[in-house]
């Protein structure tokens, strides 16, 4: 089995509509420059799990937004479902940030994550920095949720190292706990 990782990999162009505000509208590579993104895709509107977890990352909306951070939700459902789906869930209604449309495959091929067989996108969530380069990702199979908290955790750490490229952040690292800098001096003191 041939394995690759996406660390450092680029996202390439794309261009996707989105339901958003109460409207459609179009999300392409341009609007993640400048910015963190966390494309957290998701198997299918309409599901169980799902529900769940976009309700998880809602609550945690404006802790992505303090940290420069947009969300874009993906699935390969269009944006109509996805609007049809606001419109019967108030779950779903309570939802700021986009919720792309993956109709064509594009961006769950681009990162890797389309079952082909069921036509939909694995758990998968992936943090990418203001180049558009991905700094983290996990892909989960299709019946493990995902928590917001340890994204936002992720996110957080991956934003330090960049800003600091000479320190680490240890297991369960926080803002403001003790980073590490990595030296002779550390090997086997850990």
């Amino acid at each position: 089995m041939k394995h690759k990782h996406h660390i450092g990999r680029r996202v390439g162009a794309f261009s996707v509509q989105a339901y958003a505000d109460g409207r459609t509208k179009t999300v392409t590579q341009q609007d993640i420059l400048g910015k963190w993104s966390l494309f957290f895709f998701y198997p299918a509107d309409f599901t169980f799990v799902c529900p769940t977890e976009l309700k998880d990352l809602s609550e945690h909306y404006e802790e992505f937004q303090k940290e420069g951070c947009e969300i874009y939700s993906v699935s390969t459902d269009s944006e109509f479902v996805h609007k049809a789906w606001a419109d019967a869930s108030e779950t779903i209604r309570g939802i700021r940030y986009p919720m792309l449309a993956d109709t064509a495959w594009k961006l769950s091929k681009e990162f890797g994550v389309l079952e082909k067989e069921s036509g939909q996108a694995l758990r998968a969530a992936f943090i990418v920095n203001p180049e558009g380069v991905i700094k983290a990702y996990e892909i989960h199979d299709m019946g493990i949720g995902r928590n917001a908290q340890e994204l936002l955790r992720v996110l957080r750490a991956a934003k330090f190292v960049e800003e600091h490229g000479d320190q680490v952040c240890p297991a369960k690292w926080q803002p403001g706990e003790e980073t590490l800098m990595p030296s002779l001096d550390l090997v086997g003191m850990l």
